[in-house]
């Protein structure tokens, strides 16, 4: 029996709507492994795929756009007990909106990428992700809508099974099966870590649904079990460090619009599930609880970055700086339960519209740089920036767009970064407003946290673009290299018009999370001022700043010709001769190796950060004189978090799992001893939790 409640069941609240367009995905899953060879699934899939999504955006953005939906059902699938109760609210929906404006895009992109790659190579490179992509964008959605702990970790567990096969669909390049292997265990991890502390939530009374959870908040020491749970469980899933060691070799593993979405869509994902559990179903915070949230948000923002910094490989580069937004994003979540616990809502809606500002932000810019990615590969058929160089030249429009993602994750003004970074920064500047001196002290250590991690992102999308599309091409693929096609230069301008759109104008985006922050904190970000008009960012804030993106704009267009008339009348057009600067070689050498390379490029903050935290060592080969042998430098270093926590957990892992491996040749009686030794522990279990 079908089960329908909500406060508007109009067309658009009916969640029925939603579940249908999830339906709708696994049907598009089984045209896609039914007829995956034939040249036109790939059509059929991300077109059925992309319109799928926009029903699904549409309904959440009307519904926000109305006050926020409020539809649940109740399906007879599940446990006989507990059935499935799906339901969409504020939250629900602005995650809606990411997950599936990630998928229109990604569905665009992988559209002309698989394209691309039939034209080049002859037949369908994207075979075994055909039916896998809908189900992994059903898989979140499902999350999202999820009402009850059982109905959730299926969901979570689906999404995260699908992308561990999207990422084996590359099983031909020899690192995917050690990076499918660890994600499969981080994945399995995180889901473990989510199952206790749903357990934990539903202890007290025995009901899973969230509702029934919500109504009964576990005492301090559940509650406070439950925060390190999640914290372990959908952190893992969006990248905090420690437990980031997963993603930057799964994510660069899987097909460019795949990575796209599971860097810039399933990490968010994770942030919904800290969301759900830390504001809505513990009730009210401790204080501590975003100590802890923020101190976990800086060691990734930092850790991320100087991560980001090492890196040689575009894709791997791009994975370690979500690392590093995921950290930004943490931060603010952390400060909006500081202020909640100190009940100031206000300030406490400031901070969670920046962190809700922040996941929508990096989903555009993270989505289009992952994009551009694969457009390089596509047109170069390498990920090394080592041999790129020149492609402004050769690929203009990708450059163009990738400039834009390049600069609004740097948060350049007037784009969507900048106003996402300076909204936690009012957040951060409101700590005054606090009782607690420890937590006081911790703030202005994490805003200097996340001032650095800033400007090293800012140097390391430097080293970037510039590596990648200045300079002298370092390779004959690099110089030889087409632009790709329309479906692809399309599905990465979408992402950047909406970065400029929402730098310039974002205070309808942050208005349409009003309900999501009233639901969450009680309040809202502009409480307490006078309207302001749509075109003006003026939040509620002890320090009065506000933000007008059209002004912004304006005067660095205004700037800008002025520099270039300046230039052009004052430079004289006389022609100079003179011997170009070679880098410290002999003479102007017009060879591409006397240029800056990504390695030399980030040497020296390699020296000043990495040497002691990675240990980072240089190492030059140079032959002796007379020998031909050409010089050589290699780096190597070494991630913390392998040592700390990944080789230590392995170990033991191999230890146990030798250890278990005498259970293989036991007798019968020692196998039915075992059995009812088992059946008096959960007996003994049973008697003791129902007292």
């Amino acid at each position: 029996m079908l089960t329908v409640c909500g406060s508007n069941p109009n067309g658009f609240a009916a969640l029925g709507l939603v579940v249908s367009a999830i339906a709708f995905l696994f049907a598009v899953a089984v045209v896609g492994a039914a007829a995956r060879r034939l040249p036109q699934a790939s059509t059929v899939v991300y077109g059925g795929t992309a319109a799928a999504c926009a029903l699904i955006a549409l309904w959440a953005a009307v519904g926000l756009a109305g006050g926020g939906p409020d539809a649940a059902l109740v399906l007879p699938v599940g446990l006989p007990w507990i059935q499935a109760h799906l339901r969409a609210d504020a939250l629900s929906a602005v995650f809606l909106i990411v997950v599936n404006l990630g998928g229109i895009t990604a569905s665009l992109f992988g559209w002309g990428y698989e394209r691309a790659h039939h034209e080049s190579h002859g037949g369908s490179q994207d075979g075994p992700v055909l039916p896998l992509y809908p189900l992994f964008l059903a898989g979140m959605n499902m999350v999202l809508i999820a009402a009850d702990a059982f109905t959730f970790l299926l969901s979570w567990e689906f999404m995260s099974l699908a992308s561990w096969l999207l990422v084996l669909s590359t099983h031909r390049d020899p690192d995917t099966p050690k990076a499918a292997r660890l994600y499969i265990i981080m994945a399995s991890f995180g889901t473990a870590c989510l199952l206790l502390a749903f357990g934990v939530l539903a202890t007290a009374h025995g009901d899973y649904s969230f509702a029934a959870i919500r109504a009964h908040a576990p005492e301090a020491g559940a509650a406070a079990l439950v925060v390190v749970l999640i914290l372990l469980g959908a952190g893992s899933k969006a990248g905090l460090v420690p437990l980031h060691v997963w993603l930057p070799l799964a994510h660069p593993a899987a097909p460019s619009h795949v990575s796209a979405l599971m860097s810039g869509v399933m990490t968010k994902v994770a942030v919904y599930a800290m969301i759900r559990v830390l504001f809505d179903l513990l009730g009210e915070p401790e204080w501590w609880w975003g100590g802890v949230t923020m101190g976990f948000g800086a060691l990734t923002a930092v850790m991320g970055v100087l991560y980001a910094l090492m890196q040689d490989d575009v894709k791997r580069l791009l994975a370690y700086s979500t690392v590093e937004n995921i950290g930004a994003i943490v931060i603010a979540l952390g400060l909006a339960l500081v202020f909640k616990a100190a009940h100031t809502p206000v300030i406490a809606a400031l901070a969670l519209a920046a962190a809700l500002l922040h996941v929508v932000n990096h989903s555009l810019f993270k989505s289009l740089l992952f994009f551009a990615a694969g457009a390089m590969l596509t047109a170069t058929g390498s990920r090394d920036l080592n041999r790129l160089g020149g492609l402004i030249h050769r690929m203009p429009t990708t450059a163009v767009l990738a400039l834009i993602g390049a600069a609004a994750i740097s948060a350049l003004p007037p784009l969507n970064g900048f106003v996402g970074e300076w909204l936690l920064f009012q957040a951060i500047l409101n700590a005054p407003a606090l009782s607690e001196w420890s937590l006081k002290i911790e703030i202005a250590v994490v805003g200097a946290a996340l001032a650095l991690a800033t400007a090293l992102a800012g140097a390391c999308f430097v080293r970037l673009y510039s590596i990648a599309f200045l300079g002298r091409p370092r390779s004959r693929a690099a110089a030889e290299a087409v632009e790709v096609g329309r479906a692809m230069r399309l599905g990465m301008a979408v992402p950047a018009v909406l970065c400029v759109v929402l730098g310039v104008l974002p205070t309808p985006l942050i208005r349409l999370f009003e309900p999501a922050l009233r639901l969450l904190v009680e309040a809202g970000p502009f409480d307490g001022r006078a309207y302001q008009p749509w075109f003006w960012l003026a939040p509620t804030s002890a320090i009065g700043n506000s933000y007008n993106g059209l002004i912004m704009l304006v005067v660095i267009a205004l700037l800008s010709v002025v520099l270039v008339l300046g230039i052009h009348r004052k430079a004289s057009d006389r022609v100079r001769w003179s011997i170009p600067w070679g880098c410290g070689f002999d003479g102007p050498d017009p060879a591409a190796v006397t240029q800056y390379s990504a390695s030399s490029f980030g040497q020296p903050i390699r020296r000043a950060f990495g040497s002691t935290v990675f240990r980072a060592r240089d190492h030059v080969d140079m032959p002796a004189p007379g020998d031909t042998r050409p010089a050589r430098l290699s780096v190597t270093w070494t991630d913390p978090a392998w040592a700390v926590v990944v080789e230590p957990l392995a170990g033991a892992v191999g230890w146990l799992a030798e250890k278990a491996n005498r259970l293989q040749f036991l007798t019968i009686r020692r196998y039915l001893t075992l059995m009812f030794l088992a059946l008096v522990v959960l007996l003994v279990m049973v008697a003791v939790t129902q007292r």
